[in-house]
């Protein structure tokens, strides 16, 4: 994964509450304000009718200033990765649900309501009938976005927003990979790319908020209208407090998601808890939010409700006959022929092809063309962004390729022959390079190696560049870097694109 973090990132798996980092995760929570949450699940490749299981909760804890605010280690963020493959779910039902509904913590997510939907399914297919319904205060990273740029507040946001990577380059100047995340996360043991993927994915959440909290503070009066009751008031009741002219109209004024906030504050609440409810209200041993994020949680706090409808999986609402099974049969079936690779490729000599391999890699694969071309292979890419599936087949006949896609519907299409295209059915860019390449049996030689230029797929000049000849190339299209100036190294330029590389 391509990216940097000022401070090393703690990252501890928990994969049972007897482990020593069950009570370690329970400490973590009880003296953080801010958590970020993530979850990662087997991808599925077609519609199912369950949800899939949750293998994995990343938990991204930020302790509060007052623990030890000397030690610059004790308040550095820490990652939980819980293992729901290996943890009995009922034995961390009731802790989970009270860090969900916690007052006194802020949880952060990136649309992480379809995570909530899934991981509540697979809690209740493990024996915790109620599952999870809300998460609050809740922040999402979306929300972040928009409010660091002004969004105006309570507008619809747009069908297409920004991904988490978009937004951690905008604002952290971090490239996350995202290759991981389609990976099988219900495989055992969890590699360590794996388990770094999943703990920045939820760490970097704290790093956006943390610019969001700095932002607010400096706008200072950002918050100034937000109506808070005097330290004084706190243990009056609720009817006094209401009763007093200088805080009654403020009262009226808060939003009813705050309402709660202002019952807790009185001893009337925990008089009036049903036990059990103020036994897991001491679960965690929280305590009260800053100052500072309380303000923010009031301003800009959301939500996750989950209703009824969304706790099972949507049917397709699509209109018309219905199909009969054996078409619909006979379809797949021949989806997984063409699927499978059977015939010689294009550039077979018996077919009138010149022996050099080619393909073209479509949008879904695009990764896969770069990988194909550092080993030398001719891999083009679709010559428009979002290319109808008659011009991939085009292109690849006239220029006698094999389409490579992960796309299973591109393959019903009637006008498609069997060696023309082939379905990849690896997940990660190096696993599908090696699947291509014991597929087609392509034989790769030391002088293919770094042979094509990974940016257009043209090829590079017969002869090298040595370092004078590169700086007078590169004038006024690409910087070389200086410290490769007292190395005495070759440089390749691309015929197509003049694009420039060296070793290194």
């Amino acid at each position: 994964m391509d990216c940097t973090y000022r401070k090393p990132l703690k990252i501890h798996l928990v994969t049972s509450t007897e482990s020593p980092e069950f009570p370690h995760l329970a400490r973590a929570l009880s003296q953080s304000s801010l958590v970020g949450l993530d979850a990662e699940w087997k991808p599925q490749r077609s519609h199912q009718s369950n949800f899939p299981r949750v293998s994995l909760l990343q938990l991204a804890c930020q302790p509060r200033p007052r623990f030890n605010p000397e030690s610059d280690e004790s308040n550095a963020s820490v990652v939980f990765l819980l293992d729901l493959s290996s943890i009995p779910l009922p034995s961390i039902w009731e802790l989970l649900k009270e860090l969900f509904v916690s007052p006194d913590i802020l949880k952060l997510g990136f649309k992480f309501k379809q995570d909530l939907i899934y991981l509540s399914s697979t809690f209740c297919s493990q024996g915790c009938d109620i599952g999870f319904d809300r998460v609050e205060p809740y922040l999402d990273i979306t929300s972040i976005y928009n409010h660091l740029h002004h969004k105006q507040l309570g507008r619809k946001l747009p069908k297409e927003t920004k991904s988490l990577a978009s937004i951690c380059k905008e604002l952290l100047d971090i490239s996350l990979s995202k290759e991981l995340q389609c990976s099988d996360w219900s495989n055992r043991p969890l590699t360590e790319g794996q388990k770094n993927y999943a703990a920045i994915d939820a760490h970097c959440l704290i790093e956006i908020f943390n610019i969001f909290q700095v932002k607010v503070a400096q706008k200072g009066n950002s918050c100034s209208s937000i109506s808070e009751l005097d330290s004084s008031n706190l243990d009056l009741g609720l009817k006094g407090i209401l009763e007093k002219p200088d805080i009654g109209n403020k009262t009226v004024r808060f939003k009813l998601c705050e309402a709660l906030d202002i019952i807790r504050a009185t001893s009337y609440y925990s008089q009036c808890l049903p036990e059990e409810v103020v036994s897991r209200v001491s679960y965690l041993n929280t305590m009260p939010m800053d100052e500072s994020l309380v303000k923010i949680v009031r301003k800009y706090g959301e939500k996750i409700l989950l209703r009824e409808c969304d706790k099972a999986p949507k049917t397709s609402k699509k209109k018309g006959r219905k199909q009969s099974s054996v078409i619909v049969d006979s379809r797949e079936k021949r989806s997984d022929d063409i699927g499978d690779w059977q015939g010689p490729p294009p550039w077979d000599f018996s077919l009138g092809g010149d022996g050099y391999p080619k393909f073209l890699c479509d949008v879904m694969v695009e990764g896969l063309a770069k990988h194909l071309r550092c080993v030398g292979i001719d891999a083009a890419t679709p010559r428009s962004k979002k290319p109808e599936p008659r011009e991939l087949i085009d292109q690849t006949s006239k220029e006698k390729r094999v389409l490579l896609t992960c796309d299973a519907k591109l393959l019903r299409h009637q006008y498609l022959i069997k060696n023309q295209i082939y379905r990849v059915k690896s997940l990660l860019k190096n696993q599908q390079l090696l699947e291509v390449i014991e597929t087609f049996q392509l034989k790769i030689s030391e002088d293919q190696l770094m042979s094509r230029c990974t940016k257009c797929n043209g090829r590079f000049i017969q002869k090298p560049l040595s370092t004078e000849e590169a700086v007078e190339a590169a004038k006024g299209f690409q910087r070389i870097p200086d410290c490769l100036f007292d190395k005495n190294l070759q440089f390749w330029q691309c015929m197509d694109c003049n694009q420039l590389y060296w070793e290194g």
